[in-house]
Parts: C-alpha cells; sequence; structure tokens
C-alpha cells in the first residue's frame, strides 16, 4: 500500500513538475513543498518516520529522474543545434545554386540572343552576295552582249581561186579582196572592198602587196576618200612585196578601202600574197 502511495505521489509530482517546466520551472524547494502538500493532502497526519520515508523516497526519485531530464534535453539541444548548422548549410547550398542557375539562364539567354544575331547576320551577307551574284551575272550578261556587238575584225585576200595579175590600170582602181578568211561582225563587204565602221572606235588596218619586177607595185589604205599609208615596192626583176599598216578613229559610216596605184600591177595566187585586213581595237564613247 505504501509504495502504491508513494508511486501516485511520484506520477503527480511529474505531472506537475512538466506543467511547471513548459510555464517556466519550478525550483527545488517549490518541487519539495508540492511534494509535502500532496503527501498531506493524500495522506492524513501519520507517523513522522512514515513522513521522512516517503520525503526520503521522493527526494531520490527527483534526483534521478530530472538527472534523465536533463541529459535527455542535453542530447537534444546538441541534435537540434547540430541540424540548425545542417539547415543553414543546406540554405547556403541552395542560395548558391539558384545563383548559378540564374547566371546559366542569363548566359543560356545571351549565348540565343548571339545566335539569332549572327544567323541574322549570316542571312543578310547570304542575301547581300545573292543579290550581287544576281547583279554580276546581269552585268556579264550585257557585259558579253556589248562585247557580241563590239566583235569586228576581218581579214580578206584578193583571189578566191587560181592565180594571176591585178593591174596595171591608168586611174586608182580600189581592190576588192573576195577570199574572206574572217569577216565577225560583217563589216567588210567582199563585193565592194570596203569597210564600214559599226561602231565609234579605235581601228587596226593592214595591207600587203606582191609583185614582179620591173613593174612598181603599190597600194594605198583610204580612209572616206582620203589616203592614209601606202605599201609601195619596186625592183628591176624577181618578186618583189611590201606591207603597211594604221590606226585609226573611226564614227559610226567611216569607211576605209583599198586602192591600186595607176600603172602599177600585183600578183596573187594559192599563197594569197595580197591581203587586207582590220579589227577593232576598243570602242570610244
Amino acid at each position: 500500500m505504501k509504495g502504491l502511495v508513494c508511486l501516485l505521489l511520484l506520477l503527480e509530482t511529474f505531472v506537475f513538475v512538466v506543467q511547471h517546466q513548459v510555464d517556466g520551472g519550478l525550483n527545488e524547494n517549490e518541487i519539495s513543498q508540492q511534494l509535502r502538500s500532496e503527501d498531506g493532502r493524500q495522506n492524513p497526519p501519520q507517523t513522522d518516520t512514515l513522513r521522512d520515508e516517503a520525503s526520503t523516497d521522493s527526494q531520490q526519485n527527483y534526483h534521478l529522474f530530472f538527472t534523465d531530464i536533463h541529459a535527455a534535453l542535453r542530447e537534444l539541444t546538441a541534435t537540434v543545434t547540430e541540424q540548425k548548422v545542417n539547415i543553414r548549410e543546406l540554405t547556403a547550398t541552395v542560395t548558391e545554386q539558384k545563383t548559378i542557375n540564374r547566371e546559366l539562364t542569363a548566359t543560356v539567354t545571351e549565348q540565343k540572343g548571339n545566335i539569332r544575331a549572327l544567323e541574322t547576320r549570316l542571312s543578310d551577307e547570304m542575301n547581300k552576295k545573292n543579290d550581287e551574284i544576281s547583279n554580276l551575272t546581269l552585268s556579264q550578261v550585257e557585259l558579253r552582249k556589248e562585247n557580241r556587238d563590239r566583235e569586228i575584225a576581218f581579214s580578206a585576200s584578193l583571189m578566191q581561186s587560181g592565180s594571176g595579175y591585178t593591174g596595171p590600170f591608168t586611174t586608182d582602181f580600189t581592190l576588192t579582196y573576195r577570199n574572206v578568211f574572217t569577216n565577225i561582225g560583217n563589216a567588210y563587204n567582199p563585193i565592194t572592198g570596203v569597210f564600214t565602221a559599226p561602231l565609234k572606235g579605235a581601228y587596226m588596218f593592214r595591207v600587203s602587196v606582191f609583185g614582179h619586177g620591173p613593174t612598181t607595185a603599190t597600194a594605198d589604205i583610204f580612209k572616206n576618200g582620203k589616203l592614209m599609208v601606202a605599201a609601195h615596192a619596186h625592183q628591176p626583176e624577181e618578186g618583189l612585196n611590201s606591207s603597211n599598216g594604221v590606226v585609226l578613229i573611226l564614227e559610226v559610216g567611216d569607211v576605209v578601202y583599198v586602192r591600186l596605184w595607176p600603172n602599177t600591177r600585183i600578183f596573187d595566187d594559192q599563197y594569197n600574197r595580197n591581203t587586207f585586213s582590220g579589227f577593232l581595237l576598243f570602242p570610244l564613247r
């Protein structure tokens, strides 16, 4: 019976201590007073020996109980402190990772902007190059067309076949070079022997003559009825030859041709010894 009473007193004391620990804590005198109060309330006055025994047991149990409580609280406090440190470290790590993620996001955004700017620049460059290529192609087409219009050249000899003399005549005689080698631009007329300039420009002309002595062989290049240069050859016997050339500035429609001097003759055969040729050096504006 005594043991049961002590056990009930201890349980009530434990509840009281815990409650007051929550509310603000008790000191040992208050706990002793509470124990005596509870002892007097639960048990009518007994002998002094019984009260002393109960008081001694209660104090012993109190010291054991609070020793365990304090140890548990210290261990719990150490654990909580350690967890707080871990939480602070984790919080710092998370904050650092967030900062890194923001920096990475900013870097990726910047790189995307750079890539878009580069793509735009490349697209503009490609469009520009395509336009240049198109313009160059059109320019080349126009240049080819213009060059075709400027491709003017001819070369011809006197006789188409056989051999024989031309001349002498009592007056100047316009020679017709009928054996045409080249007539680019069709500016030379093999029927009349006359070259007509289709473009204003600088032209190069050349004439060659061949004959037999003692008769003189002489031919002149004329421009619009005016003598420019002469190819003249003379010796007492055997073959003789001469040549000459000139660069002329011609307007559209100007004519150039070759005339044989009076009382001279030239000889031609399959070797095409007498020739007249010309070509456009470059056009003029």
